[in-house]
């Protein structure tokens, strides 16, 4: 307030020309053409370069000359984030003056009306232009340039592979016009293009000074199941899977995450330098040299199984330190079994060391070895005579092969399944997987074999039978099996016997057939090779014998009371008559 007092007026100045509207002579209207007459000619719809003279969030003033400033939204300059006031711009005149006064100017459609040319141009010239990603769609994001909607693909936003496309929305990037369809009035752009240039350059440069055993850092760029691509400032080089670590790798991401920095050694590279192969586990000893330098032979260690094969399982005992143990190894067991049966993948497994060779970097382990070997105390737990039961384990044409129990086999013998049955295969006995009972009858511990039997398990019946089974001696069987040479007769007291067809015939004349039940007289037994042949015919034909025998004596007596008569034509004599008739007698009780 104090400086107004310090204000003096002016002792000339003419108020009543100033209240008529007129000064110094000169009218209102006069001033008005005159003031009107130092302002720019500006007509609707047409495009002037104008001043910005404030910038702030939401709005932007332009002076174009006029009698009064235009605002623009600041959307509009979303494109050049570095607008200041000052800046010469195109605006184009919508309206010298709206309802309120105010001059409506648009910044969007100045740049429209000139945009495809400097779009052109922008690509013919190779120009660097400024461009706002608007929005993500698919294969990249759209990006305003100039006013115009340009596509970017997401190919072409980095020389690195981009994951994440919405952390670019809203960003104003500059970029290179790559591609005009002229027809669709389409435009392509691309970040990428900026950088590759500088990158060749340093690429050139990385490449021109890799040497073999080189160590540089790098960036994980991409991982896939064979290895991981590295950055190594513009050039890529790729760590293949075997060389993440010492110990075994089934997935890369166990090892290395994306964008993570490491240290890499260049392990080689072609003439070109263009495939570059690296390492990450060669930074490290190797495993095989910082081994306990007391592990021995004989030594228990502990590991995991990390790879199964049918021949066995490798376990590490130590990252990069494997051991095989042979599937021979896993049990006392003969029999050929697959790995898969005793262990797998990332089992923890204890085990012995058998072989260590330090130098070739190799050691066979053994799981059997942490068990007792069951043959070496074989006579005491499996004496001759003793009894068990065994498991099935699989048939030949001879016999059957049981298991004790783990790493103990025996054989029985065809012929020591049964006393009584005739077993052409040991399929009709039993089946694989079955538990039979045996009896050890024999131990050969150098091939690690035991002779089992099931029939001795019972009393031999044929002991019984060769006191019921006289030769001579009638019995009742059943016909069980019909053949050409014969059949089989088993008979009702036990045990099977054996009769030829013509044994067979009955005492119509008849053959006997299947399942008939006949007696039968017992020609021959003989225990050792447990065989009985019988008879059906004899049951009948000795008793009618019998029956003929006096009447054959009475004929033959009355024939000796009888004079010889001489007939030479007749060529037999009674007498003959009677020795063959013996002889035909003899004949047939010895059959």
């Amino acid at each position: 307030m104090s400086n107004l007092k310090n204000v003096q007026p002016l002792e000339d100045f003419n108020w009543e020309d100033f209240e008529n509207g007129s000064s110094a002579g000169v009218s209102r209207e006069e001033l008005q053409n005159a003031y009107d007459e130092t302002l720019n000619k500006v007509a609707d719809h047409q495009v002037v370069d104008g001043k910005v003279i404030s910038v702030d969030k939401k709005e932007v003033i332009v002076n174009i000359g006029y009698k009064s400033d235009g605002i623009i939204p600041a959307s509009e300059f979303r494109y050049n984030p570095d607008l200041k006031a000052g800046d010469i711009v195109e605006v184009y005149v919508e309206n010298q003056e709206d309802k309120k006064g105010q001059l409506l100017l648009s910044h969007k459609k100045a740049r429209l009306s000139k945009s495809w040319e400097r779009v052109n141009a922008a690509l013919d010239n190779q120009e660097v232009i400024q461009g706002y990603i608007k929005c993500r769609t698919k294969g990249g994001m759209i990006v305003d340039v100039f006013g115009i909607e340009a596509f970017l693909p997401g190919s072409q936003i980095d020389v690195h592979p981009i994951r994440d496309y919405d952390v670019f929305v809203g960003k104003t990037m500059e970029f290179k016009v790559v591609k005009i369809n002229q027809e669709f009035r389409n435009v392509v752009v691309s970040h990428k293009a900026l950088i590759e240039a500088e990158l060749e350059a340093q690429k050139k440069e990385i490449i021109g000074r890799l040497e073999k055993g080189q160590i540089l850092e790098g960036t994980v760029k991409n991982i896939t199941t064979y290895g991981v691509f590295v950055d190594l400032g513009g050039v890529d080089g790729l760590i293949h899977i075997t060389d993440l670590s010492w110990g075994r790798v089934s997935d890369p991401h166990e090892v290395v995450a994306l964008d993570q920095k490491i240290n890499v050694v260049i392990i080689d590279f072609d003439d070109e330098k263009k495939r570059i192969a690296l390492g990450l586990k060669q930074l490290t000893p190797h495993p095989w040299d910082a081994l306990d330098e007391n592990l021995k032979v004989g030594d228990t260690v502990k590991g995991k199984v990390v790879v199964m094969a049918d021949y066995g399982a490798f376990v590490e005992i130590a990252p990069g330190v494997e051991g095989l143990i042979h599937v021979s190894e896993m049990s006392w067991s003969q029999h050929l079994r697959s790995a898969q049966e005793f262990m797998h993948v990332g089992d923890e497994v204890e085990a012995v060391i058998l072989t260590l060779d330090r130098e070739e970097r190799k050691m066979s382990l053994g799981i059997k070895q942490l068990k007792a070997d069951p043959w070496e105390a074989i006579e005491d737990k499996y004496p001759v005579g003793s009894k068990h039961t065994a498991k099935v384990r699989n048939f030949t044409n001879f016999g059957i092969f049981v298991e004790l129990e783990e790493g103990v086999d025996g054989l029985i013998h065809i012929s020591d399944l049964s006393w009584t049955k005739k077993v052409k295969h040991p399929s009709e006995f039993t089946q694989v997987g079955a538990e039979i009972d045996v009896v050890v009858l024999e131990i050969d511990k150098e091939n690690r074999r035991l002779s089992l039997g099931h029939k001795q398990l019972e009393e031999n019946p044929w002991d019984t039978y060769e006191t019921l089974y006289t030769p001579g001696s009638v019995h009742t069987g059943k016909i069980t099996e019909l053949m050409d040479k014969g059949a089989v007769i088993t008979l009702n007291e036990g045990g099977e016997g054996f009769a030829t067809p013509k044994h067979l015939v009955k005492e119509d004349g008849t053959q006997a057939q299947l399942n008939e039940e006949l007696p039968f007289k017992v020609i021959e037994f003989v225990k050792e090779t447990k065989r009985i042949i019988l008879s059906h015919s004899r049951t009948f034909e000795e008793a009618k014998e019998e029956k003929e025998k006096p009447a054959r004596k009475a004929a033959a007596k009355k024939v000796e009371e009888k004079p010889a008569v001489s007939n030479v034509a007749a060529g037999t004599s009674l007498g003959d008559l009677d020795v063959l008739a013996d002889l035909k007698a003899k004949m047939e009780q010895g059959e």
